[in-house]
């Protein structure tokens, strides 16, 4: 009988699928890299299978036979996740360590007004948080190294639950002395016809502007020549007169266009705002834990 893989292992095999690296997954498991490629060429030994493609040079590139087992190892750490989150949750709830995974729009401007409201409804549980793409969380959040997300919906969540928490609506940002700032309240379907600048592909918030402005997925408006990797960036481009562009409310409410100059106007249309909400695995035992953080993350918007 061939031997059973260890959890190490499989954390092994699982960072370096994310990474694509072995220097950063050795540093997202806290060992060398020699440790690291140790690990995998014993469990390729151990299961006398080639994972990785040895001729690819010092590119990290999977076998065939080597993205399934890849697919499987996620399902089999999810599991033993679970395992231990079946114990913790029986043995205190809304306590022990909660791996939070968050969008780039919107950790920066909610998390330092949530993360001390947890603190205080729930004082016995220890956040570890973890900000990137939609995707990255969601593939994250399957293989078990998540126990949450907060995200913005409607999202190809995959097999996650998702629980929608609350509305966060869009601001037309516009340049100074711009003529749609003269208006009190922007019709968002006037933004179609402006250079609309954007985030770059992997952002969840450029599908969600493209669609409020009346754009299908993959159709460029007037300003695709441009793009930016953060809102902080889009707000300068916009107050350096490149384009318009949507913010989130809680980014403005966190002050991100202070002192740039930017005109903000609410918008009026259809799908002129995302909605928050939370996201775990189907099969974990912490489910009603994550519902009861829903009322507080909703109080803070």
């Amino acid at each position: 009988m061939t031997p059973w893989p260890t959890p190490q292992q499989l954390r092994y095999l699982l960072a370096l699928a994310e990474h694509a690296h072995f220097g950063r997954a050795a540093d997202a498991c806290a060992v060398t890299q020699s440790t690291l490629s140790a690990g995998m060429l014993a469990l390729e030994r151990q299961l006398e299978a080639a994972i990785l493609d040895r001729g690819a040079g010092k590119r990290v590139v999977f076998t065939t036979l080597g993205r399934e087992v890849v697919e499987r190892a996620r399902l089999a750490m999810a599991a033993l996740t679970a395992v231990v989150e079946t114990v913790d949750a029986a043995r205190a709830p809304m306590s022990g360590p909660l791996r939070l995974g968050v969008i780039p729009t919107v950790g920066p401007f909610l998390l330092p007004k949530l993360v001390p409201a947890l603190r205080v409804a729930f004082p016995k549980l220890r956040i570890y948080l973890r900000e990137d793409t939609t995707e990255r969380l969601l593939d994250r959040l399957a293989g078990g190294g998540l126990d949450l997300a907060l995200l913005a919906l409607p999202c190809a969540c995959g097999g996650a639950e998702a629980l929608q928490v609350a509305r966060d609506d869009f601001v037309a940002a516009l340049p100074a002395g711009h003529a749609l700032a003269a208006l009190d309240v922007v019709p968002v379907a006037a933004l179609a016809a402006e250079a609309l600048l954007l985030l770059e592909d992997g952002h969840c918030l450029r599908d969600q502007a493209l669609q409020a402005c009346g754009f299908a997925r993959g159709q460029g408006p007037a300003g695709e020549g441009f793009a930016a990797t953060s809102l902080h960036t889009l707000v300068y481009m916009v107050a350096g007169g490149l384009g318009v562009t949507l913010l989130p409310r809680i980014a403005v409410e966190a002050g991100i266009a202070a002192g740039t100059g930017i005109e903000l106007r609410p918008l009026s249309g259809t799908g002129t705002y995302r909605t928050l909400g939370l996201a775990w695995r189907p099969d974990t035992p912490r489910a009603a834990d994550y519902r009861a953080m829903a009322p507080v993350l909703a109080g803070v918007l």
